[in-house]
């Protein structure tokens, strides 16, 4: 589907000189001499090399549909990971870089998202946040407390994340699978 140069929003897959495309961010500029143009930073879906482009809004560009298919992570086994389609109770294995970093977030069971274009995936989205477990927590300095001041901590994954003062370890926190980010304390 043909589309406006300046109507691409963040989240739109596009085909650019023959590869498919991610819109990550887009910035529309005014300068003071010429036309108007959006900046659009694209991450390419199969390598995930990144490509800032300017788009007008006299050129247009193709959007491109992609399938979402419901499926249910099994078992990771070296760089591959095993999904299972919610339907038809059938298993792909595909190589965990279709996940990228989130990869660290993703537990047996865990309900994703496939993205495929012409029946080959292309991508795997994970659920916006996941409740995990904090293993080990510093210590709170004294007078800290005052300011919006944060500290670092581990996941049972490993991953380390950021979280208030007041989470102490072994606590469940919510947290942001796109960028690794304490959200909330869980309500469990």
């Amino acid at each position: 589907m043909k589309i406006n140069g300046n109507a691409i929003r963040p989240g739109n897959v596009i085909e650019h000189k023959n590869r498919l495309w991610r819109a990550v961010k887009t910035q529309h500029t005014q300068p003071g001499k010429g036309g108007a143009y959006l900046q659009v930073e694209l991450k390419d879906l199969r390598d995930g090399t990144k490509l800032n482009e300017r788009f007008r809004a006299s050129e247009d560009v193709e959007r491109v549909r992609l399938d979402q298919k419901a499926f249910q992570f099994l078992f990771a086994d070296g760089d591959m990971l095993t999904f299972m389609d919610n339907d038809t109770y059938e298993q792909i294995m595909l190589n965990k870089d279709l996940v990228g970093e989130p990869v660290i977030f993703l537990q047996d069971g865990m309900a994703v998202t496939i993205e495929s274009y012409e029946d080959e995936p292309i991508s795997v989205m994970l659920p916006e946040t996941v409740v995990m477990e904090i293993v080990e927590a510093d210590a709170v300095v004294k007078g800290q407390t005052a300011s919006s001041s944060y500290k670092p901590a581990k996941l049972e994954n490993g991953a380390r994340v950021m979280v208030p003062p007041h989470i102490a370890s072994g606590t469940r926190i919510v947290v942001n699978t796109a960028d690794a980010s304490y959200v909330e304390r869980a309500k469990d």
